[in-house]
């Protein structure tokens, strides 16, 4: 996803709910350790900043609506270098933090999954970069479209047995391809063939006529909205085309009409606006999707750290406002989203039984 150069956020973030309080965390409170709930974000990073402050805003509305625990959240703004969050998650807890929310960014997580510092239960939302042993208090949660691309395997394995892949050489792409390939392997199916996408019409044109001679039932694009729009027009009409929700970047219907008839599946927030779990909660202004799906994902990370907070805690599957969260193997939460396609340039979730555009 694009990200979007960010304001640094400096001073104090206020709710008006009296269980809430926001400070910036520069030095630990004179008084002493105080019971809290932390939340970690890079907030000052110019790169995911933005994105950082629509999380903030997520959990400070969830917890308005929700009124959880009586521990204050506190925010700690950081940059997005892997040493200041570690420096700023050290003294979150010495100031007397009983959870942490955060850090958000690949790097940071997989710099915090690394230590001995996770001494107090705490939510990443995001995956460090390598398969580990995590320390016992840290869990995982987050929007990585992996986990969307194994959930699109299902769905395309139910169209076909035989999946050609469209993949660009950049490592999101790579993982994508390999979840996708993984799972439908796992259901029976079989990857015949991995094509690299290029812009070289005669290559476009030749893997036009490679579909067009039936080498496979389904097709997954393991590619942003600007490539699947690109190749969109060479795959023809005669097989199912699935991708995740890097293809859905805009909810105006002529941003979205060369991906006619590509299924995708993507939260609830964006394409289940009347579902009760989003009804529950004030939209924030801004328009853009990626702001929107990181303010859901703030909600909903308000919502399992309550849950975590709880005796027996991580059991329970949560009707969220990113997808149904349901807790796996390893301290991690996946999420399972909501399956649509595109429509003449609308969203219609698979769920609906009239077609009826959503979102």
């Amino acid at each position: 996803m694009l990200l979007i150069l960010a304001l640094l956020y400096l001073g104090v973030c206020t709710l008006a709910n009296q269980h809430v309080r926001a400070q910036q965390s520069e030095a630990p409170a004179a008084t002493g350790p105080s019971p809290h709930v932390a939340v970690l974000l890079p907030i000052k990073s110019p790169a995911v900043g933005r994105q950082a402050d629509a999380v903030r805003l997520g959990i400070m509305e969830a917890a308005k609506v929700h009124r959880g625990t009586t521990l204050p959240l506190i925010i700690y703004a950081t940059s997005d270098e892997s040493f200041d969050v570690m420096e700023a998650y050290e003294r979150a807890v010495r100031s007397g933090a009983q959870f942490v929310i955060g850090p958000l960014t690949r790097s940071a997580v997989t710099a915090l999954a690394a230590t001995q510092l996770v001494n107090v239960p705490t939510l990443a939302l995001n995956t460090p970069d390598a398969e580990s042993v995590l320390p016992q208090n840290l869990f995982l949660f987050g929007l990585q479209v992996e986990n969307e691309a194994k959930q699109v395997a299902q769905l395309a394995r139910e169209k076909g047995r035989r999946a050609l892949v469209i993949a660009t050489e950049t490592a999101l792409s790579r993982r994508l391809a390999q979840a996708f390939a993984d799972e439908f392997a796992h259901r029976g199916g079989t990857v015949v063939d991995q094509m690299l996408f290029v812009s070289d019409s005669p290559v476009l044109i030749k893997l036009r006529d490679s579909i067009a001679a039936g080498i496979s039932d389904v097709i997954f694009l393991a590619l942003d909205s600007q490539h699947a729009r690109a190749v969109r027009s060479y795959l023809g009409n005669t097989q199912p085309i699935f991708a995740t929700s890097l293809v859905y970047v805009s909810s105006e219907p002529l941003a979205n009409f060369e991906l006619n008839g590509v299924y995708f599946v993507d939260m609830p927030w964006l394409l289940s606006p009347d579902h009760p779990a989003v009804l529950a909660y004030t939209r924030q202004p801004q328009s853009g999707l990626e702001f929107q799906r990181f303010y859901a994902l703030g909600i909903d990370a308000y919502r399992l750290a309550q849950d975590l907070l709880k005796p027996a805690a991580g059991r329970a599957t949560l009707d969220g406002v990113t997808g149904t969260i349901s807790p796996a193997r390893d301290h991690r939460f996946v999420r399972e989203s909501v399956p649509a396609q595109f429509n003449q340039g609308e969203t219609r979730t698979l769920s609906d039984p009239l077609g009826r555009p959503k979102g």
